[in-house]
């Protein structure tokens, strides 16, 4: 998972985490509501990033902390829990953010161990031009 029920109550205080979470009204964060939405938050972004990045990524950009935290925030909420313009603005965000890495425009600059850039999972087309195959004076077409 890319983020952690920490980076939830740090990002967003512990008395909202626990009013995403607590179904019961037990008064505390519920772990196993709180895993769901973060394990779903993680896929989402799984989604959009194995395209360009071999996963599981080898180290965690910071970057996806902050963005599973509020996707799985959003998720959270639903019909007992009120989904605020803040919450759906800062997960619209996370997701153009994760279409521009989708799409090549953005990259997490993840690295391995040894500083290497982690590389792509496609390989990606390179076209190359070469001479002029065709034309009117090779193929006895005349246009002198």
């Amino acid at each position: 998972m890319y983020a952690t029920r920490d980076d939830m109550v740090t990002r967003f205080g512990e008395r909202e985490v626990i009013s995403l979470t607590d179904l019961t009204y037990a008064g505390a964060i519920d772990d196993q509501v709180l895993s769901g939405g973060l394990s779903a938050a993680s896929d989402e972004i799984n989604g959009y990033i194995a395209g360009r990045y071999r996963l599981p990524l080898p180290k965690l950009p910071p970057i996806l902390k902050g963005i599973a935290c509020d996707i799985a925030r959003y998720r959270l909420t639903g019909t007992e829990r009120v989904c605020s313009e803040e919450i759906r603005d800062r997960y619209r965000d996370a997701i153009r953010y994760l279409e521009g890495v989708a799409a090549g425009r953005v990259s997490l600059g993840t690295f391995d161990d040894t500083g290497t850039t982690v590389p792509s999972s496609s390989a990606g087309v390179k076209f190359f031009s070469g001479r002029r195959t065709w034309a009117r004076r090779s193929t006895g077409g005349g246009g002198d």
